[in-house]
Order: structure tokens, then sequence, then C-alpha cells
């Protein structure tokens, strides 16, 4: 059976069996947070129970590396959005130690990509067209300054209140455990 077939089969009987009331909550977030982290598998269930989080207490937004490459793009805009629409008051950056996109090296990925179809000439089309595709694929060597970096971003970001505390940790994701990069409460 493919996965889609699974996944809608069970969803099917998790509708019947109104296994959805006990996630039921409003859009708006009980402890009026947004938090950027990574989409790593590991953080799935072990952020929100690290934090102490439920269902509709935080607003999540996931990405690789939990960076925000762009200070006008959509991870920039979901915060935004958050924070003026969804009635958040914080924003925490939760990085991970061991993260895929630490020391990541843009050529694994371009060969990755050139043996799965994408041609030279597509690569070097984006280039020509001034999207440095090493740099957009480069990672990061330190993942406290790359939270540090995010933090710094998004605080100092033109349409960000200046009221709003921005946070920055490091989890652990054998142990869950926290470490703060950035209190911002204090920044």
């Amino acid at each position: 059976m493919k996965m889609l077939d699974e996944i809608l089969i069970h969803n099917q009987k998790f509708v019947e069996e109104k296994k959805y009331e006990e996630f039921k909550t409003t859009k708006f977030p009980n402890k009026r947070m947004v938090i950027l982290t990574c989409m790593d598998t590991r953080l799935v269930e072990l952020l929100p129970k690290a934090l102490n989080v439920r269902n509709g207490d935080v607003k999540i937004v996931k990405n690789a590396g939990a960076l925000i490459m762009h200070p006008f793009g959509s991870i920039m805009r979901s915060l935004l959005v958050a924070v003026y629409q969804l009635k958040a008051e914080e924003v925490m950056i939760i990085g991970h130690y061991d993260c895929g996109m630490s020391g990541m090296k843009p050529d694994a990925v371009i060969g990755e990509m050139k043996r799965r179809g994408v041609s030279d000439d597509i690569l070097n089309t984006l280039n020509y067209s001034g999207i440095d595709i090493n740099q957009w694929l480069h990672g990061f060597d330190n993942v406290k300054d790359s939270v540090a970096h995010s933090v710094e971003i998004v605080k100092n970001h033109p349409l960000m209140p200046a009221d709003v505390p921005v946070h920055g940790l490091v989890i652990d994701p054998e142990t869950g455990r926290l470490d703060p990069v950035i209190n911002g409460y204090e920044a």
C-alpha cells in the first residue's frame, strides 16, 4: 500500500471516531508565543514536551535549520502575521544540536540534484539570474551563532514591534535540554 493511501485510510477512521475532539482549540495561541524551529523529525514530539506546550498553546513555524535566510521571506512573514494577527506576544527561535544544516556544504546537495535530473543548464540559469545556489544551500557552522543571527534579524526587523521579546535557544534532540542563547527579556 502506498503512503498516501495509508494516511487517507487512517484519516477516515480518525474522523469517524471523532478523535479530533481532543485537539479542538482556537487559531490564537494560548501562551501568546510563536516559535521558529527546525523540521527535524526528532523534534516533532520532543520539542513540545520539553517546552510544556500542548495543542493550541503556541504557533510553530518550521524549516530546515530554523534559519531566517531573508528578512522579507516567508518565514519572517509568518512571524509577523503571528504577532499582528494571531496575538503572539513573544518570538522564540529554537535550533538544535546535531542539525543536518550544521556544516552542510552545497556541493553534496547539488550533486544529488544532478543525480536526480537537475541539469547544469538549470543551475547555470539560476546563477546567471542572480541566485547564488551555493550561498542559498549553505548551512551554518555553529548552531548557537545561527540562532543568534536569526534572533537579530527578527529583533531588528523594521516591521517587528520593539516591545516583542525575541528569545534564542538550542535544544538537545537526545535529552530535550534547552540551552539559552539569547534571553529576549534582557536583550
